[in-house]
């Protein structure tokens, strides 16, 4: 006798079930083969509101395996509400072991940033992603922005970054900073700090970028070009942390959190956690170096 296993749980591995998983997957497919290309997906519905984080979520429930070590972070801490219960919710739905250790993830789910440990051909690295579309600043039809898309039309982009250069004397595009992807596609990194833009280019893991609430999956493939927008006489410039350093550490070369005290005092903390546990214990770490974190590097030895 064949035992009917079939309804032995209440829910499916992963929560969702295995033909919207393969949607998913099939989506996801064609996102790697034209990076930077927004895919149209169904959203399933979720046991979360979408805004909070479905998109990636759908993407790591459709990828994940019994083998996987998962790994989520939320504007780079291991400890935040919505990393706690995403965290909680993929462990009762998988079973799988979970981790703090970015080394030793093999698959990662980020809300807003990148995380400071370089990630290896052997992990992927989930988007929790607000608003796909990056020319939704300059056009507001959807109709329009794809067609742009479609024609490569994107003077509109750079006519705004432009304009926020003559009005500034910089482009104040923060959060978010839209990148050229492959030499093809403009795309929204998610908002993700200007200090993590550099770590996409040609870098080794694979990126997967969900929106739950704009029904949109986009990609990028190890080792493809991903360049900031910028002009020949007005580059592209990270976060300045030159002047400052993590009080717990006296580290610089880590994107900081800006605290404030009860006095009205501030001071800076690394706002990866586990990349400031790793240096505050003095373990071996293997961090993401770019030209601009270089050129930091070398303006704070010319002034000390």
């Amino acid at each position: 006798m064949i035992e009917n296993k079939k309804y032995s749980n209440k829910y499916n591995f992963a929560f969702i079930d295995e033909s919207t998983k393969k949607e998913i997957r099939r989506k996801l497919l064609k996102a790697v083969a034209i990076p930077g290309h927004q895919v149209p997906y169904s959203s399933p519905e979720m046991p979360i509101s979408r805004g909070w984080g479905t998109g990636g979520l759908h993407i790591t429930l459709a990828i994940i395996g019994k083998e996987d070590i998962f790994k989520i972070i939320d504007q780079g801490s291991d400890a935040s509400v919505n990393a706690c219960n995403l965290r909680e919710f993929i462990q009762m739905m998988t079973g799988i072991e979970t981790t703090f250790d970015t080394a030793e993830a093999t698959l990662v789910q980020t809300r807003h940033r990148i995380t400071e440990e370089e990630l290896t051909e052997k992990q992927i690295i989930v988007f929790q992603v607000p608003l796909p579309e990056p020319l939704r600043m300059v056009e507001r039809y959807e109709n329009k922005t794809l067609q742009m898309h479609a024609e490569a039309d994107y003077s509109k982009m750079w006519v705004s970054l432009y304009e926020s250069y003559v009005r500034y004397g910089a482009i104040m595009q923060g959060a978010g900073y839209p990148v050229m992807v492959n030499g093809r596609y403009i795309m929204s990194p998610s908002p993700i700090p200007r200090w993590d833009t550099p770590n996409l280019h040609q870098a080794k893991t694979l990126f997967l970028f969900g929106a739950g609430r704009e029904k949109r999956l986009y990609a990028v493939p190890p080792y493809t070009d991903v360049e900031p927008l910028e002009f020949e006489d007005v580059n592209f410039e990270i976060e300045d942390f030159t002047n400052s350093s993590c009080y717990k550490t006296g580290f610089k070369k880590a994107f900081l959190d800006e605290l404030y005290a009860d006095d009205g005092s501030r001071k800076y903390v690394i706002s990866d956690s586990n990349f400031l546990d790793k240096i505050s214990e003095k373990q071996e770490t293997h961090q993401y170096n770019n030209q601009y974190i270089d050129q930091l590097e070398e303006y704070d030895l010319e002034r000390g």
